[in-house]
């Protein structure tokens, strides 16, 4: 299986499976002499773990990492930092149903198709376990960023339902278990997320990160842009279905006058009167926020019976048994903040090979 590194110069492979003994990730081209501990990794994946609240995964996994190479005396080395994370709350017996059908949505038959063989115990690599990894990743290009790069998610919409803009609240979003920055919207999402578990269905959700902080002149112009890796990234991840940079998709409504962020000279520098780029033009940082979102599809697995067929081309029904998220887009945030920072990260170091002066 070929694609299991992501980065240029910040470069992490991730390894293991949903049912396996652990996951785990290797981490390339972190600089020496930066401090890094256990506890600046855990603090990240501890927002990630299930079994939170019953809006997510009922499966019981502390998440717990260990530092195994790359980190002496609290500092990192410059050799590649392995991480392990052991997986303690398995319950593989909730799978056999679909050990010869494909689950509709999910990636069964076409890991089938490809390689021959699966494995059928959670989704294997295609499950959304993987994402620990890529959090504990994203821990360490956090030490490469520096305190002076804030990365942080919020949920905007959780099926048919958003957020209002105006009430956004960043303080908020630690308050609840949604990560939303609305909290008027709160019970809303409650009540539609209870009524989404008891009729056996799931939905779909929209996250927005905001990387704030971020100087002018990271990525490259044509292949190597940086809204273009930040995108690679963040459909990368499990059921992930769209990304959008600024405006997005909205920008296709505005003219151009509107949609152009104007400047002007304040206190001696550049300012933008607004963002409807995202903070990034040309492929390039300009050194206002970088503002993505990207969606998220309904979780797959559902135990509501659908129809679909075995491996011995037999047409059947399945309902997936298990501890699933209703909506993956919940713990979904710390996964994008997580791939948006190795990004930067990796651009940042990448922008510094070239003399760059950040």
């Amino acid at each position: 299986m070929a694609g299991n590194s992501f980065g240029t110069l910040f470069r992490f492979t991730t390894w293991g499976e949903s049912h396996g003994p652990a996951i785990g990730v290797v981490v390339d081209g972190v600089p020496p002499r930066l401090p890094l501990a256990e506890p600046d990794i855990q603090r990240w994946l501890d927002k990630r773990k299930p079994g939170q609240s019953r809006f997510t995964t009922q499966r019981r996994e502390d998440d717990l990492v260990r530092i195994l190479s790359g980190v002496f005396d609290g500092v990192t080395t410059g050799t590649p930092i392995q991480l392990l994370i052991e997986n303690t709350d398995q319950r593989s017996k909730d799978y056999r149903n679909s050990a010869d059908r494909f689950r509709p949505g999910h990636a069964d038959y076409t890991y089938w198709k490809k390689y021959g063989v699966r494995d059928y115990r959670g989704g294997g690599r295609a499950s959304a376990r993987e994402t620990a990894s890529r959090v504990a990743a994203g821990a360490v290009a956090r030490a490469i960023l520096g305190p002076g790069i804030t990365i942080r998610g919020a949920l905007i919409q959780i099926g048919p339902h958003r957020i209002d803009r105006d009430r956004w609240d960043w303080q908020a979003v630690e308050e609840n278990p949604f990560w939303c920055p609305d909290a008027a919207m709160v019970p809303v999402w409650t009540d539609y997320l209870d009524g989404v578990r008891k009729a056996g269905s799931s939905a779909g959700a929209v996250i927005e990160v905001v990387a704030g902080g971020v100087p002018a002149g990271l990525g490259e112009p044509i292949y190597d842009k940086l809204d273009g890796d930040l995108a690679r990234a963040l459909m990368t991840i499990n059921a992930v279905k769209g990304v959008e940079i600024g405006a997005g998709f909205a920008a296709a409504a505005l003219r151009g006058e509107e949609n152009a962020d104007e400047m002007r000279i304040r206190n001696g520098r550049v300012a933008f009167l607004s963002n409807h780029a995202g903070g990034i033009l040309g492929g390039i940082s300009t050194g206002q926020d970088i503002v993505v979102r990207f969606a998220v599809k309904a979780t797959s697995s559902i135990p509501t019976p659908l129809r679909s067929v075995d491996t011995e081309g037999n047409e059947v029904e399945i309902a997936t048994h298990g501890r699933h998220d209703p909506c993956v887009g919940i713990r979904a945030v710390p996964v994008g903040e997580a791939m948006v920072a190795c990004v930067l990260a990796d651009h940042l170091l990448r922008h510094r090979a070239l003399g760059g002066d950040v």
